[in-house]
């Protein structure tokens, strides 16, 4: 694969990888970035999402042959030095390594399900909007053997440049979809055999106390409000005993807890 040097920042081929953060707030209409190196090579050999090119420092290509061979060949890479990425970027690219991916068409959730395997174990997500805790969450699944991950239409974006990141790439791994109707989300888990398992600081069992079933929906909510009181009211409330005092952890820490709980692997 021989790289295609890029000497202005204004060049018409790099034109998606301009303004990245102002961009980020802006959407991509149906594109991402995905940045580092770690995360390049879940683009390139996870297969769940198509690259368009690699933009990468002119000192970093050298280190990344052996992941740019798991990409077709036709893919462009564009070399480019230092100050040049940064006008491109609209800011400092220390990491240096930067492509564009394809969203492609967003798949519903009830085909997700049906694809899992007898026993699974899935992370339900409602109202998370902030992208950290998003790619955190990720991170998480993924560490411990998660099979999906369903999200409710207030969440935020796992395909956000920074989730991505946070996640260590994670949010290209793990098979994930939207819903939009939560009360009837339920139904749908229910009917396909799911325990489910809503997590909140009022739980009323001690996740100690909770067994892991052979197909598991764990809850998680947004920091402060939590779930709504009417899935709490529907599905049957775990909590993370803490200190006297202190009744709460950040949700990703949370996320963490929980599934290394539940996870069989």
């Amino acid at each position: 694969m021989d790289p295609i040097r890029i000497d202005d920042p204004r060049d018409p081929r790099v034109t998606a990888y301009l303004d990245i953060r102002e961009r980020d707030l802006a959407g991509r209409q149906g594109r991402f970035v995905a940045e580092g190196k770690v995360v390049l090579d879940l683009l390139l050999s996870s297969g769940r999402f198509g690259a368009e090119s690699v933009l990468v420092l002119e000192n970093r290509f050298g280190g990344l042959k052996d992941i740019l061979h798991k990409a077709p060949s036709d893919l462009p890479v564009y070399v480019v030095a230092g100050a040049v990425m940064d006008v491109i970027a609209g800011f400092h690219m220390h990491r240096g390594i930067l492509a564009i991916g394809r969203k492609g068409t967003p798949q519903p959730a009830g085909i997700l399900l049906d694809a899992l395997p007898a026993q699974a174990l899935v992370v339900v997500l409602v109202g998370i909007a902030n992208h950290d805790n998003m790619g955190s969450i990720f991170r998480n699944a993924a560490a411990f053997g998660a099979d999906a991950v369903l999200m409710d239409a207030t969440c935020c974006d796992p395909l956000y440049r920074k989730a991505i990141r946070v996640s260590v790439g994670a949010a290209l791994k793990i098979p994930f979809a939207s819903f939009t109707d939560t009360a009837g989300f339920t139904a749908t888990l229910a009917e396909r055999g799911f325990e489910q398992f809503a997590l909140s600081p009022r739980g009323k069992t001690d996740i100690r106390d909770a067994r892991p079933a052979a197909r598991l929906a764990l809850y998680l909510g947004t920091e402060g409000e939590g779930l709504p009181e009417s899935l709490l009211e529907r599905l049957r409330t775990v909590r993370i005993t803490m200190s006297e005092g202190f009744d709460s952890l950040n949700v990703a820490a949370a996320s963490a807890i929980a599934l290394h709980h539940f996870s069989r692997r």
